[in-house]
């Protein structure tokens, strides 16, 4: 029963409130996890005359889970060391798939409402300096068509703050060169037009230039000439990819190291904001759903202010 409650809210997420892929793993992966402390999987047990049988496990009943059952797997999860920030996101998907039920009236109330978050660690956004994130971006040798590809992949990241997964899913039909203009979709598929600069456009042109090649590449049946960004099979680029990339070239440019493809975004944001641009357009321009997740980078950028008044005031 209670894989079928699973089922039920996966599609609910899926079709209804249309979150991507990976967020659907994500809780599907939290919810059986979960559905495994409460019922492990059945296992092979000696009877009395020592030949091994099956033990049989009820599925408990999904009206019998209280917050005292969550608050008990949270508590195995902490002593597995798990990072309280993955926790966090488990009793999050908790308590979305209770609400769920509580909504279809299969139970009367949410347990997990009853479970306190783990305090997370405050962690800044790591982002790089204005010096470093153009050294970094220029490390391909624009020279190969792989690095043409890969200087504008870096490009495009510094330019528009877009997320890794919304750069991989590009079509050649969400960018207009004449203004300057891109078309993504984030979270939930929702849309949002973002500007980028003569620097990305130069690199996105070159790139263009050679991208034929790639998609010569792919065999005639899975040949899709939509895709922005090709791998060397002359398919869709994944973002597993693009991490893999990005690490490549961490190592190739001295004195660069622990970034993720996510730091460029984080490094976007934190210039903009060094800059004068208003808090509110950076919302606009990252496409967060809420202005407290924006405010992260004023942190960044007063550590900045700080560590300036401490090097050059006489009385710092």
């Amino acid at each position: 029963m209670l894989f079928d409650h699973l089922t039920q809210f996966l599609d609910h997420l899926r079709y209804e409130r249309n979150v991507s892929a990976h967020t659907l793993r994500n809780y599907e992966s939290d919810l059986t996890q979960f559905f495994n402390f409460l019922a492990p999987p059945k296992t092979e047990i000696p009877d009395k005359l020592g030949s091994k049988q099956r033990s049989p496990q009820n599925e408990p009943n999904i009206e019998q889970i209280d917050h005292l059952t969550i608050r008990e797997w949270l508590a195995t999860l902490h002593s597995d060391h798990k990072k309280k920030t993955s926790i966090a996101r488990k009793l999050a998907a908790l308590r979305t798939f209770f609400q769920f039920l509580v909504r279809e009236e299969v139970i009367e109330s949410n347990p997990a409402k009853l479970v306190a978050t783990p305090r997370k660690e405050k962690k800044l956004p790591v982002h790089l300096s204005i010096e470093d994130a153009v050294r970094f971006i220029e490390t391909p040798d624009a020279d190969t068509d792989f690095g043409k590809r890969d200087r504008a992949i870096l490009e495009l990241l510094y330019a528009t703050g877009i997320r890794v997964a919304e750069l991989v899913n590009i079509n050649l039909r969400d960018i207009d060169f004449k203004n300057k203009l891109l078309r993504v979709f984030g979270k939930r598929r929702k849309e949002r037009i973002v500007p980028f600069g003569e620097p990305a456009a130069k690199a996105l042109q070159e790139y263009l230039s050679v991208r034929e090649k790639f998609l010569m590449n792919a065999p005639v049946t899975k040949r899709d000439a939509q895709p922005l960004i090709l791998n060397y099979q002359g398919t869709r680029m994944t973002t597993r990819s693009v991490g893999r990339l990005v690490e490549k070239y961490i190592r190739l440019c001295a004195g660069i190291h622990d970034i993720s493809p996510h730091a460029l975004r984080h490094s976007f944001a934190t210039h903009l904001l060094d800059s004068g641009a208003d808090l509110r357009d950076i919302q606009e321009l990252l496409g967060h759903a809420r202005l407290s997740t924006t405010q992260i980078y004023t942190h960044v950028s007063m550590e900045k202010l700080i560590e300036v008044y401490d090097k050059t005031h006489p009385k710092a």
